[in-house]
C-alpha cells in the first residue's frame, strides 16, 4: 500500500504579544506566581485584520509551499476551530477560494473544542486512504476567547497549523486512535462571548484522563513505547499540563522540547497541538518518530504516530519555520490588547 501522511505543513502565529506581567498588572495579581504555575510567559494576539480564516490561509500557504503541489489537486479542505468568524457561513469556502483549489473540492468546518484540527486530519487521511481524493488539507486555527480577569486570559491565544495529507509524504502516518467521553469541563453556549470552565475539574478527569488514555491506546495499537519516539507533542492549554502528562506516560522533557511552543505563544486552542507538531517537524530528522496527542473539551483526544522520511530535507526550507513566527513579535499593552480583541462592549 502507498504510504500516506503529511505531504506539506505550515504554521502561522500573529506577531502581537502580551506578557503575563502586563495582564497581571491590570488585575493586581502576582506575575511570577502565574508564570511559575502556568509555565506561560506571553501569548499571541490577532491583529485588527486577523481572524481564524486569515490565520488558516497563511498556514495553508506555507503547507502548499512545502508540498509543492497544484492546489487544484486538493480534494478536501477542512477547517477546525472554535472561533469561526461566522455562525452561519463556513470558513472553509473562503480558505479554499483564497488557495485557488478550484470548485471540485469537499469543504467543511469542524468543531470539537481544541481537537477540531486533528479530527480534520483523521478525515483527510481516511479519504486519501480510500482513494476518494488525492490530497486533503486539514487546518486547526483559532483566535481563542477569554473573559477579562479570568484565568484563561493569561493563555488564550491565536495561531494555526495546516497539513496536506496524501502520498509520498515527508512524515508517514503510522496510526491514529481517539478516546472520547461526555465530560463537560469547558463550554460556550450560543450567543455567549466567553467560555466557562470547571476550573480544577479540567485537569485530572478531563485533560489528563483523555490525553493519557488516547496515547496509551496508540502505543498499544502500534506495539510501540515512549522511547521509540524522538519527539512528543501534547495539547498545550499551558506549559504544566503537557509536561506533567508526558512524564506520567514515560516521555522525557527532551522529547517534548521541540514542540513545546506554549510558553511564548499561549494556547491557540485548535491550533495548539498542530503548531507544536509543525515545530517538531522543523526539528525532526529522517527516521525519527513524532507522537502527537490533541485534546478537546467536551471531551476527547486524538493520538497519532508519524515517522519522518527523507523528503523532509528537500521540503522543510520551502516555507518559514515556526520559530520564525515565534521570534517575529511586537509587544502590546493591555489597552491595545482589549481594543484588538474587541472586549469593550457598548
Amino acid at each position: 500500500m502507498t504510504q500516506i501522511g503529511i505531504v506539506g505543513y505550515g504554521a502561522y502565529i500573529p506577531r502581537y504579544r502580551i506578557t503575563v506581567e502586563e495582564i497581571a498588572k491590570v488585575w493586581g495579581e502576582n506575575a511570577e506566581d502565574i508564570k511559575n504555575g502556568l509555565m506561560v510567559y506571553e501569548k499571541s494576539v490577532p491583529g485588527a485584520d486577523e481572524d481564524t480564516i486569515t490565520i488558516a490561509v497563511e498556514a495553508a500557504k506555507n503547507a502548499l509551499a512545502r508540498a509543492g503541489i497544484d492546489p487544484k489537486k486538493i480534494g478536501a479542505v477542512y477547517v477546525g476551530s472554535e472561533s469561526h468568524p461566522y455562525v452561519v457561513k463556513p470558513s472553509g469556502t473562503v480558505v479554499a477560494e483564497a488557495l485557488m483549489t478550484g470548485e471540485n473540492v469537499m469543504v467543511a468546518d469542524f468543531e470539537f473544542a481544541c481537537k477540531a484540527g486533528t479530527a480534520a486530519m483523521q478525515c483527510c487521511y481516511g479519504l486519501v486512504k480510500a482513494g476518494e481524493i488525492e490530497y486533503g488539507l486539514a487546518i486547526g486555527a483559532d483566535t481563542s476567547q477569554s473573559r477579562p480577569g479570568d484565568a484563561l486570559e493569561y493563555t488564550a491565544a491565536a495561531a494555526g497549523g495546516a497539513f496536506i495529507i496524501g502520498g509520498s509524504p515527508l512524515a508517514v502516518l503510522e496510526g491514529t486512535v481517539s478516546f472520547t467521553t461526555d465530560t463537560s469541563d469547558f463550554w460556550r453556549r450560543e450567543g455567549e462571548d466567553y467560555p466557562k470552565h470547571g476550573a480544577r475539574f479540567t485537569g485530572k478527569p478531563a485533560y489528563f484522563r483523555h490525553v493519557t488514555a488516547a496515547t496509551r491506546l496508540l502505543l498499544e495499537k502500534l506495539s510501540l513505547k515512549p522511547s521509540d519516539f524522538t519527539h512528543a507533542v501534547f495539547h498545550m492549554p499551558n506549559g504544566k499540563f503537557p509536561t506533567t502528562a508526558g512524564k506520567e506516560l514515560g516521555f522525557t522533557s527532551e522529547q517534548l522540547k521541540a514542540g513545546l511552543v506554549v510558553p511564548h505563544v499561549g494556547n491557540s486552542y485548535s491550533g495548539s497541538s498542530l503548531v507544536g507538531l509543525t515545530a517538531a517537524l522543523d526539528a525532526a530528522k529522517p527516521g525519527e518518530r513524532i507522537l502527537v496527542t490533541s485534546y478537546g473539551s467536551g471531551a476527547g483526544a486524538d493520538s497519532f504516530s508519524f515517522e519522518v522520511t527523507d523528503r523532509i530535507l528537500e521540503r522543510r526550507d520551502n516555507a518559514p519555520k515556526t520559530e520564525y513566527y515565534i521570534r517575529k513579535k511586537e509587544n502590546i499593552d493591555y489597552g491595545t490588547y482589549i481594543k484588538l480583541k474587541r472586549k469593550l462592549k457598548q
